[in-house]
């Protein structure tokens, strides 16, 4: 599958699966909290690992340091929120900020690095990345929880 396109698959995803947590039950919230916070640290984790170092030399690298920054403040919100029981008086109002960034986040990918992308690799090389994405995000479920590693990468944000 394409790179881009997988990942734009993966935000509206994310953006439905967010805005489906707080018209939740207060029960089911903790639940599909956990699942949005797999998705986020699955999509993070291959945006990291495979697809920015493989961008970078597309003169992206201004757009790339930025994400890398968006990353970390999602991190952080994510490692707060999987603190907090949903029916915490801090919870709502920070789950709102962490979907708020989540979608600008998305926004700015999509209008401003992407594009660049485009122009700069073949449907050959974004589908192979689109391929080790796929393999490192089934590779994490696997494994378990992926947003148990987030509270682990929350003091700075990932290198480039």
């Amino acid at each position: 599958m394409n790179a881009i396109d997988f990942l734009v698959s993966q935000h509206r995803s994310m953006e439905t699966m967010l805005a489906g947590v707080m018209d939740a039950g207060p029960e089911a919230r903790q639940r599909l909290y956990a699942e949005v916070a797999d998705q986020l640290t699955m999509h993070i984790s291959a945006e990291e690992v495979v697809f920015y170092p493989a961008v970078r030399a597309a003169r992206t690298e201004d757009i790339l340091l930025e994400s890398l920054e968006e990353h970390l403040s999602l991190k952080r919100l994510m490692a707060d929120l999987l603190a907090l029981n949903p029916d915490e008086q801090t919870f709502e109002p920070k789950f709102k900020v962490l979907k708020e960034q989540a979608e600008h986040h998305h926004k700015e990918e999509e209008e401003h690095l992407f594009p660049k992308v485009k122009a700069a690799l073949d449907a050959s090389r974004l589908n192979e990345l689109g391929a080790q994405m796929i393999a490192l995000q089934t590779q994490q479920k696997m494994e378990g929880s992926p947003r148990d590693n987030v509270a682990g990468e929350t003091d700075a944000a990932a290198p480039l």
